[in-house]
């Protein structure tokens, strides 16, 4: 229960931060320009991150390949941002639980700049 909340406590935090990026810079830009702003803030709270970090994918404890997110926050969440515009396609969370699957990290935030408010979801595996 306790690491529940800790993982709680995270991804608030994370949330907070990416509603304070949002409000600053609001929608329009590329994902990257919003990565680098979540940078800046997660550096500003102490927050340790990896951004692209590398996971490697098995089938059959065969390596068949890699993937990068974009954000690994503490070693503990995946955060994963998009700059869409309208509805967010179901492929994007599909993606995230994958990433999730295949890293053996427990929650990740799909994150969405691309509208007038900041879209964000929380998944866990």
């Amino acid at each position: 229960m306790e690491n529940e909340t800790a993982y709680d406590e995270l991804t608030r935090k994370i949330i907070g931060l990416c509603f304070e990026v949002h409000n600053a810079l609001g929608p329009g830009f590329l994902e990257k320009i919003y990565v680098n702003a979540l940078k800046i803030k997660l550096q500003q709270n102490g927050l340790s991150f990896e951004a692209e970090k590398e996971f490697i994918v098995e089938f059959e404890n065969i390596v068949i390949g890699k993937f990068r997110c974009d954000l690994l926050v503490e070693n503990k969440v995946i955060v994963e941002l998009k700059s869409v515009t309208g509805y967010q396609p179901k492929l994007f969370q599909n993606q995230l639980i994958s990433y999730l699957r295949a890293s053996k990290i427990k929650t990740g935030l799909l994150i969405n700049f691309g509208n007038t408010s900041c879209e964000i979801k929380r998944l866990s595996v």
